[in-house]
């Protein structure tokens, strides 16, 4: 990787970093406040770097959670106390920072 992907990696992780326990924040919230490239090149920085952060707050724009790390997503999720609607999708309007 370059220099310059090196620094979105870290905007990117720094980010999730922030958000705080029983909240999340979407792939495309993140790309913006990064200011550049989208919601798939956060997610490919997600999955190549983002173990050692808490990636379980970062769900999709419908609020499906990730479903990486065996679908353990959810259970993060729950124990944070962040609620879902139909069972399967993150209230945003309830969780979503920002």
């Amino acid at each position: 990787m370059t220099a310059v992907d090196e620094e979105y990696i870290e905007a990117v992780l720094t980010l999730v970093e922030q958000v705080p326990p029983g909240r999340v924040t979407t792939y495309g919230d993140l790309a913006r406040a990064v200011g550049s490239a989208g919601p798939r090149q956060v997610g490919r920085v997600m999955a190549l770097h983002g173990d050692a952060v808490p990636w379980w707050r970062v769900v999709h724009a419908d609020g499906r959670p990730a479903t990486c790390h065996g679908g353990t997503a959810v259970d993060h999720l729950r124990a944070e106390g962040v609620a879902f609607v139909d069972g399967r999708r993150v209230d945003l309007t309830a969780a979503r920072i920002g």
